[in-house]
């Protein structure tokens, strides 16, 4: 059997490994990256908006609908390529620091300046206390975790990631909220035509379907599901309100893989022997569930 290549920094790495084992990327099921599970059809979706394709993207509507749906006005949002385009952004205007480890990767890790926080925390999936304090809050994961855009924190900066939300990693669609003069500032940093055409000309689409109470009902309903099936098996299991599970069973991983279903090594947050498992779609959990079998029988 063909070995695991290495894990990376993050996930989502399906593709690479699935190459690696000689598999087909679309038999892997790749549950290394955290997505909604119960998304609607983005491709059907695109495909409304192909001759976009044709112009040089203008994102003006396309703001001033993200920033109604979170409550605020346009001048406080900035569309970016992806939450990790919002993140790099931020940290080269404001800087900053992590409060405490583990946390995520993207982060900056300097000796002072704005404290920086995910919420729900990356990797243990908890939401932050009422009492808990940061000045730049990831929430890329918060709609999936509240059924709610934003917690509406006063005087902070956000970044968020509709790719998790809307389970589009390919379009690449992120978003800084901050005071008009850090989003001023950000936008200065930011290339030309940064978000593309198609993921501008979409977004009305993704918004007006966006039903996030019941995403979040859902998602936690299937959370609970891959705790059952996790436990079930005999591993020991981490939940909290995040779209994944913590399973502290070193070299699962590598185990699994081979059978068809790939989860994140958590080393890369200082937590070894610990794999994140993405919550997938009750398809993907009955994927799971043969692959374990699979894995159990091979030893």
């Amino acid at each position: 059997m063909r070995a695991v290549p290495p894990a990376g920094t993050h996930g989502g790495d399906g593709v690479a490994v699935a190459r690696s084992l000689g598999l087909d990327p679309a038999d892997l099921l790749d549950l290394s990256q955290n997505m909604n599970p119960v998304a609607p059809d983005v491709a059907r979706l695109v495909a409304r908006h192909l001759d976009a394709l044709g112009r040089y993207p203008d994102a003006l509507e396309a703001t001033a609908l993200l920033a109604g749906s979170l409550g605020v006005d346009p001048d406080r949002v900035l569309l970016t390529n992806g939450g990790s385009e919002a993140i790099h952004l931020v940290a080269r205007v404001l800087g900053g620091r992590v409060r405490s480890e583990p946390e995520f990767g993207l982060h900056p890790r300097g000796s002072s300046g704005p404290v920086w926080r995910s919420d729900p925390h990356s990797p243990t999936g908890r939401l932050a206390g009422r009492g808990e304090v940061a000045d730049v809050w990831d929430e890329a994961f918060h709609a999936l975790a509240t059924g709610r855009w934003t917690a509406g924190r006063e005087d902070v900066v956000v970044v968020g990631s509709l790719t998790k939300t809307f389970a589009c990693p390919g379009l690449r669609l992120g978003y800084v909220l901050a005071a008009p003069d850090v989003v001023r500032r950000c936008a200065g940093l930011q290339p030309h035509w940064s978000v593309s055409t198609l993921a501008l000309a979409v977004l009305p689409d993704l918004l007006r379907v966006a039903d996030l109470p019941r995403w979040s009902s859902e998602v936690a309903r299937l959370r609970g599901q891959l705790v059952t099936l996790l436990e079930d098996r005999g591993l020991r299991t981490e939940a909290a309100d995040a779209p994944w599970v913590l399973v502290h069973e070193p070299g699962l991983r590598e185990r699994l893989a081979p059978h068809g279903v790939l989860v994140r090594d958590c080393a890369s947050f200082g937590l070894p022997g610990v794999a994140r498992v993405a919550v997938p779609d009750e398809a993907g959990l009955h994927r799971l569930s043969a692959a374990l079998t699979r894995m159990d029988a091979a030893g």
